[in-house]
């Protein structure tokens, strides 16, 4: 059985206390090109001592360590001779653990950004300078420290901000290094990483690549493998690889329903297919998928319908096109934390699926039709993955394309979808677009869009009065999407962006900026 998660030992493990920081601690791990691993906080130390990691990071988390119900780790990972970093709850469950004393903050509370005075600036603090910003997240503090432990650095507020058992190489800070705003965060993770556990950078993308490759053509064999592409930088890279991998025995299925941006699937068919001798079978399904939604304007009715019908003709084509033995999906790293719904397979040991990627929106694939999984991209995290399609020859293009929802601009349309909106919402989403690239603003903002909503408006143009929709411009500055504010875009690029829009796109009258930010709102409109 080949497991793409476990082809490498990570170098570092993050065991997770429920921390909400947890999977940005990982990646600020890799972004020193070394590879790291989030784990339980259940994780046993044999299970660790097996991995034979060359440090461990304990991550924070909501809980106080002297609450009955709080998340602890096997003891015996502190006699396992490995580094260990713990973060604020995982610095507080270290002292706890070893017989130091933790209690709820006297006086108040500290979060946010507060400057950290050092005061051994050796090891984990070394050019750490002394002043320099550290966001705190904390309503505990270390009362006692346990035998051996002495003090690296403090704030204002906590007297422990930093501590250090040199000797059996235990760290712990009470502040959380891997946010942008600690502002020598990553000098500090460098230091752990390099100088305490030793670590190579030997996780960059061509390692990467070589042993995708390797694992690809090992697990696979001569066997046929299908891939379900929507031209997303994920799929995009995904068919680019395992085409480098196994040639002729890829098939990709672009099913084309309907509810694409302007020129898209003409692009994609014109890229994979005629330009990279990709085999892209194409879907036209695009009048079965709007059929199915006339009269529908229920948000979640409509995601519902479109996954169903997605499966559906998955299901068809396969059967057309195949047999194959296996199905290759774009699964990230975050969907494996997430622990996406998998099975496995009781004979070969090899998962088994029971849902196409999420980005399809879509529910369980029909029990007859079972394939095994080719995953390579498992490991990676979203910027990983643009690296790797970069250095698979991807055009920026795709690489560096906003986030696109799988049921496209069916709700991006509120209300019911009519190819007659359909064409008004691509012609101004378009324009949209076009002019935030002119602006030179697109790689600075996390999604542009355009939005369609199902009410009219009474404008003027010439002498003559329209009654029209209007088109909701949305632009958010985000670094993962879980939270999102809206872009400061310049009145004269908004202006150009309206004035394009009610000229060009007929049936529009009225342009409007949304400026809420996530949360309260959310991302997309439906």
């Amino acid at each position: 059985m080949h497991n793409f998660q476990s082809d490498r030992s990570p170098a570092i493990i993050i065991l997770d206390f429920g921390s909400q920081y947890s999977e940005l601690i990982a990646r600020r791990i890799r972004e020193t090109e070394v590879y790291s691993l989030v784990m339980s906080h259940t994780t046993s130390a044999e299970k660790l001592r097996d991995l034979a990691p060359k440090g461990i990071i304990l991550s924070g988390g909501p809980k106080s360590v002297y609450e009955e119900a709080a998340p602890i780790c096997d003891a015996a990972i502190w006699r396992l001779g490995i580094p260990i970093l713990g973060v604020c709850y995982g610095m507080q469950l270290m002292v706890h653990q070893l017989g130091g004393l933790v209690e709820p903050a006297t006086g108040k509370a500290e979060y946010g950004k507060a400057p950290l005075q050092v005061d051994d600036p050796k090891e984990l603090l070394t050019n750490v300078a002394s002043g320099s910003t550290m966001w705190m997240s904390h309503g505990d503090s270390v009362k006692s420290l346990p035998e051996g432990f002495v003090r690296l650095a403090h704030t204002s507020n906590t007297s422990e901000a930093a501590i250090a058992a040199h000797s059996r190489r235990l760290y712990g800070v009470q502040f959380h290094p891997e946010v942008v705003h600690s502002t020598d965060g990553m000098l500090l993770i460098r230091n752990f990483v390099y100088h305490i556990c030793g670590c190579e950078p030997d996780w960059t993308t061509t390692a990467f690549i070589e042993e995708a490759i390797s694992n690809v053509r090992s697990q696979v064999g001569k066997k046929r493998v299908l891939l379900a592409l929507s031209g997303g930088v994920d799929s995009s890279t995904l068919a680019f690889l395992l085409h480098k991998a196994i040639g002729d025995q890829l098939t990709c299925m672009f099913i084309d329903q309907g509810f694409m941006r302007k020129g898209e699937p003409e692009f994609l068919m014109e890229f994979f297919d005629q330009k990279f001798h990709i085999n892209v079978q194409y879907i036209n399904a695009r009048e079965r998928f709007i059929s199915k939604l006339e009269k529908i304007t229920d948000p979640e009715q409509k995601r519902k319908i479109i996954g169903t019908e997605f499966i559906r003709v998955f299901e068809e084509e396969s059967a057309r096109l195949g047999p194959f033995d296996y199905l290759a999906q774009g699964t990230l790293y975050p969907d494996v934390i997430e622990s996406a719904a998998t099975n496995i397979d009781s004979k070969t040991g090899e998962r088994v699926a029971v849902k196409i990627k999420s980005h399809h929106n879509v529910g369980g694939l029909p029990k007859d039709l079972q394939f095994k999984l080719v995953e390579p991209l498992r490991r990676l995290f979203k910027d990983e993955v643009r690296k790797v399609g970069r250095s698979l020859g991807l055009p920026e293009e795709i690489v560096s394309r906003h986030p696109f929802p799988g049921p496209g601009l069916a709700i991006r349309i509120l209300g019911e979808v009519t190819n007659e909106k359909l064409n008004c919402l691509r012609d101004a989403d378009l324009i949209v677009r076009e002019e935030i690239k002119k602006g030179g603003l697109y790689h600075d903002v996390w999604q542009a869009f355009a939005v369609l909503l199902p009410v009219c408006s009474v404008g003027v143009m010439g002498d003559q009065r329209t009654y029209a929709w209007p088109i909701v411009v949305r632009c958010v500055s985000s670094e993962d999407g879980m939270t999102a504010d809206w872009s400061r875009l310049p009145n004269d690029l908004l202006e150009i962006i309206s004035n394009r829009i009610v000229n060009e796109v007929k049936g529009i009258n009225r342009v409007v900026f949304d400026i809420t930010s996530k949360p309260p709102g959310t991302i997309e409109w439906e």
